[in-house]
């Protein structure tokens, strides 16, 4: 019975090892990007104390807390650092660039090794001893007179045993009972060594973050899929009180609608994260392409603040990622061409972001040599896109460079390549119904802008009818709803073109393009929306308004229709379409242009 006993114990030990390591994985990886950070700005600046006392937080955190959770690997390298930048806060050794370097490489090395004990990566081990050895080298040379650990339980000082790490010589031992494991879990971190300046601190975030708890995304997405279900409820209970005419049940209606507005708005907001958490993992890319390409280039960051739905935030690490390496690889001069045409030997990558009403902008410029259009033209022509007669504006010329395979570098770099990854750029960029917008000049820079919406669970939609199918734009794509007479229709000379307000719009009949049977009414309407900049008209039968859409995915029969990014279910039960309109957008282009030439 005893023995069983045991067994329970030993079972819940590692079912609470694990549950504990699972929560501290998210803060073991802020825990990086913070080491990181402050190791970039303690370049800038090495005699910075409070940049020094970041860094040595950090460390003490990762070691403390990746004892309590049995990564003792962890914990064990990261005292050689922590016991090192102790030194340097007692200004016993001046940081210079190699320290600087070689703590970056502590740093990439921890986060191998959390990666490997999230299931994730190798470790290349023999780097761990190199670096681990190039410490204990540089503390010993400072004269510390520390000794050097051999185990764990050196690792975390004399008090191990108080913190709920070690119990006796048995660095396995487990505690006797779980009780007494949770209670010295809970006195983790504080070690009564001479670090009690950096336990304060650690203390006082901890303090800090007390009002706060973590949330898994699966809950996050859930409560966000609930949120929809309720919006669609929602609606048909006003189409119905709408249908009945009965003033309580309007009444009803009416309050139910007002809840659901503000229970969806919080629901998003809960989803929220601020764009800079993105942002600073560029950093270091700019630093180590700066040094390998031989280039100054400095990284100026803007609107770090704007916040983003968590899931787009997370698609677009990859396509800033090309869009920084095209600017550093291509963009950026090297600094005697830079000299010689009077400009600053440093270069600078502009990234920025900031609201614009119901979308997100962002921004990546440099102040490079821009684009050769003389040179993306001549390889527009090579590759069949342009006609040699052909002279499109920039904005046509520009976007070639989205397209697949597209590029003028002649021996394409293992960095990157004008062209090279940047329909890769393009296809996500779509697939988070956002949209790209690129400017350039000759000798002064290239900006891209992304435009996206704020979420991608329930959007703003305008609502419109096809025949007896519904189709929804999102409502920040669309500039205004217009009239089309027979007439207006007859003036076109067979080209689809509306004049709107002094200017010519090109448009597509939806009916035409998704075969619709029947005829179309006397007076249609064309929904005008704006795309890169650009206005394309969509002719409808009616177009009934704004309405609140919860998208849902296309089952896998559907998934590769042209033009269509999802569904949505209306009040009355029926299924309306929502229109990817930037693709279907590309699509009348390549049709139009199809036309002329032949």
């Amino acid at each position: 019975m005893e023995k069983n006993d045991e067994n329970y114990e030993d079972e819940c030990q590692e079912d609470f090892i694990a549950k504990l390591r699972n929560t501290f994985k998210d803060e073991a990886y802020e825990l990086l990007v913070e080491l990181e950070a402050a190791l970039l700005d303690l370049e800038k600046a090495p005699g910075d104390p409070e940049l020094v006392g970041r860094i040595f937080r950090a460390m003490h955190t990762i070691k403390g807390s990746g004892a309590a959770c049995g990564l003792i690997d962890i914990s064990s390298f990261t005292h050689e650092l922590e016991t090192f930048f102790d030194l340097v806060r007692k200004g016993k050794i001046i940081v210079t660039i190699p320290i600087i370097e070689l703590s970056l490489s502590a740093r990439d090395h921890i986060k191998a090794l959390f990666d490997a004990c999230y299931g994730g990566g190798t470790i290349d081990e023999e780097n761990g001893r190199r670096i681990s050895a190039s410490f204990k080298k540089l503390i010993s040379a400072a004269g510390s007179g520390e000794p050097e650990p051999s185990s764990p339980a050196a690792s975390n000082g004399e008090n191990a045993e108080e913190q709920g790490v070690i119990e006796s010589e048995d660095a396995h031992q487990k505690p006797a009972s779980r009780k007494r494991f949770e209670t010295l879990l809970a006195e983790m971190g504080l070690s009564a060594s001479e670090n009690g300046e950096a336990e304060t601190a650690e203390q006082r975030r901890r303090n800090d973050s007390s009002s706060r708890i973590r949330v898994a995304s699966e809950r996050l997405d859930s409560l966000v899929n609930l949120v929809g279900q309720l919006v669609t409820v929602q609606a048909r209970l006003t189409q119905t009180a709408v249908q009945s005419g009965t003033p309580e049940l309007l009444s009803i209606a009416e309050e139910v609608e007002r809840l659901t507005a503000s229970l969806r708005e919080n629901a998003m907001n809960i989803r929220m994260m601020p764009i800079g958490t993105t942002f600073s993992k560029f950093r270091r890319m700019v630093r180590d392409l700066s040094q390998e390409l031989g280039k100054e280039i400095e990284l100026v960051t803007e609107g770090a603040e704007t916040e983003l739905d968590k899931t787009v935030i997370e698609r677009l690490s990859e396509p800033l990622m090309h869009l920084i390496r095209n600017s550093i690889d291509h963009g950026i001069e090297p600094r005697e061409i830079r000299a010689a045409e009077g400009k600053p030997r440093s270069g600078t990558v502009r990234l920025s972001a900031r609201h614009s009403g119901a979308c997100v902008l962002i921004q990546v410029s440099d102040d490079g040599g821009g684009l050769d259009r003389e040179a993306i033209r001549a390889r527009a022509v090579e590759l069949g896109r342009l006609l040699p007669g052909e002279t499109p504006d920039d904005r046509q010329l520009f976007s070639l460079i989205f397209s697949p395979g597209f590029s003028t570098v002649k021996a394409v770099t293992d960095i990157s390549g004008r062209g090279v990854g940047m329909d890769v750029v393009k296809d996500v960029i779509d697939s988070l119904r956002g949209s790209i917008e690129l400017m350039s000049r000759k000798g002064e820079g290239t900006t891209i802008t992304l435009k996206l919406p704020l979420t991608l669970a329930i959007i703003d939609g305008f609502l419109t009818r096809v025949g007896a199918e519904h189709y929804i734009f999102p409502l920040t794509l669309v500039d205004e709803c217009v009239e089309l007479t027979a007439e207006q229709t007859a003036e076109g000379n067979g080209r689809n073109l509306i004049n709107v307000r002094d200017g010519l719009v090109p448009f597509v009949r939806l009916r035409d393009q998704f075969q619709t049977i029947g005829r179309p009414p006397a007076i249609e309407q064309v929904v005008i929306t704006r795309v890169e900049d650009k206005r394309i008209g969509f002719v409808v039968d009616h177009a009934i308004g704004g309405h609140q859409t919860v998208i849902k995915n296309l089952g896998t029969f559907y998934r590769g229709v042209e033009g269509i990014s999802g569904a949505t279910i209306l009040g009355d039960g029926t299924v309306a379409l929502v229109l990817d309109v930037p693709r279907m957008a590309k699509l009348v282009e390549q049709e139009e242009t199809a036309a002329v030439r032949k």
